[in-house]
């Protein structure tokens, strides 16, 4: 595009930002990596004669989705053989996940599942990921490993290490310092940036804690850990600290806004009510949660209290379309209220809801000086659509294989249904080999 020209888009319906109504006949015009503006089809092809037009009839064109939680090696533990299924949260890490995944990884597995990773997400409309990566082998620079890849596939990636002391208080130390390798990487600009990410309560103590905390103050990030995922953390917790996890978080000075806590799935009264009034950043993984026995977490009531949420997959499923259905389902069951976590609730926590909770801004709308992260998919349905049910028939009806083209900061990385510059059987022949070497050490 020259100087002053744009880039018109120009879909049936325009999905700009969850909570307000579609527009019928609306696009957007985008320019150096921005949307410019937003407004009627025809009221834009008037407005910008010279710029480069293209049509998406039939089509919906929407932000693209913002995992806020997924790890990327997970998928190399799809179908591994178990010989008996875990009994219960702790024995699923300390019998299954840590030593016969985590602990195995090395640079070839993990950059197999990063690349197959990212195709995957960008086939289904995701523009924007935080991964969590804890593989204690593959230290030093596997973050660095993912982050050539994840700039090559041109993805918004902000790359984690999950540091725990639970291999010992040199492989803490290991875990922070890649982290911090990883935000100064990033500090020249890009798509891809680094926050301080620990695991847990349990395998991490008081200590390494505070000095996570005090890295991500100094650095200016978010400080990520999980929390409460099963019942186990909570009653380790009480047991050992005299007080549940969140409750022990803010003893040490680490709850509050610039606090990432994913999962919650188990919270007390007072754990709530710390994380509303702390300001602490929540992600959602519903399936993921189901997969592990965890539970269901309190995301409408937190969402109602005005906790910021986003949704995550957790390397579990990674198309976004079937994480948002499960959170619109699950959580009318749980509450036996069909009024329960509406589609645009759902869709806004997928989208900006996710950009807040991962401390990111202009990302996940399609508004003026935001982004240029969206996606256009089919939008074809069975029954007809209208401003009031079109992002219910969204939620419900609408997966990674209607996805068509997806663009990230200005530059299309998927058209057509395809990945530009990638060629998924290779990847998918790759991430076989080294999934076959992971299960194969076992």
């Amino acid at each position: 595009m020259g100087a002053g020209h744009g880039l018109l888009i120009q879909p049936d319906w325009l999905v700009a930002d969850a909570r307000n109504s579609p527009g019928a006949g609306w696009g957007v015009r985008v320019v150096h990596g921005l949307i410019d503006a937003v407004g009627p089809n025809s009221d834009l092809a008037d407005r910008y004669p010279d710029d480069e037009v293209i049509p998406a009839p039939g089509q919906i064109l929407m932000p693209g989705f913002v995992n806020s939680h997924v790890h990327m090696y997970g998928v190399l533990a799809h179908g591994i053989p178990t010989g008996s299924a875990p009994t219960g949260f702790w024995p699923f890490l300390e019998d299954f996940w840590w030593p016969q995944v985590e602990d195995r990884l090395d640079h070839e597995m993990i950059t197999a599942a990063t690349d197959w990773v990212c195709t995957e997400m960008l086939l289904s409309g995701t523009t924007t990921f935080l991964d969590i990566l804890e593989a204690p082998a593959s230290l030093p620079e596997a973050l660095l490993a993912e982050k050539d890849i994840v700039d090559r596939r041109g993805l918004r990636g902000i790359l984690s290490f999950e540091a725990t002391e639970r291999s010992g208080s040199e492989s803490g130390q290991m875990g922070l310092r890649e982290n911090l390798a990883m935000i100064d990487a990033c500090r020249d600009g890009g798509l891809t940036s680094g926050i301080i990410c620990t695991h847990t309560t349990f395998t991490c103590s008081d200590d390494f804690i505070r000095q996570a905390h005090e890295l991500a103050v100094d650095r200016g990030v978010l400080l990520h850990a999980h929390c409460n995922e099963g019942v186990h953390e909570g009653e380790w917790c009480m047991e050992n600290r005299g007080r549940r996890t969140v409750e022990h978080y803010d003893h040490l000075g680490v709850a509050g806004p610039d606090f990432l806590a994913s999962q919650c799935v188990h919270l007390s009264p007072t754990e709530f009510d710390l994380i509303v009034e702390r300001g602490i950043r929540c992600s959602h993984m519903p399936l993921a949660n189901c997969e592990v026995g965890g539970g269901i977490a309190p995301v409408p009531e937190l969402l109602d209290a005005g906790v910021t949420v986003g949704l995550g997959s957790d390397g579990y499923v990674n198309d976004l379309y079937e994480v948002m259905r499960g959170a619109f389902l699950i959580h009318k069951a749980r509450l036996r209220d069909p009024g329960a976590m509406p589609a645009s609730e759902v869709l806004d926590m997928a989208t900006v809801g996710g950009a807040r909770a991962l401390g990111l801004e202009r990302v996940g709308r399609l508004e003026p000086g935001w982004s240029a992260d969206m996606q256009l998919l089919d939008g074809t349905f069975p029954t007809p659509v209208n401003e009031d049910n079109l992002i219910g028939q969204i939620v419900l009806s609408r997966s990674g294989h209607h996805v068509d083209s997806v663009m990230v900061a200005g530059d299309w990385r998927v058209r057509n249904a395809e990945v530009i510059g990638s060629d998924p059987a290779a990847q998918v022949a790759r991430l076989h080999e080294q999934a076959t070497r992971l299960w194969e050490t076992r």
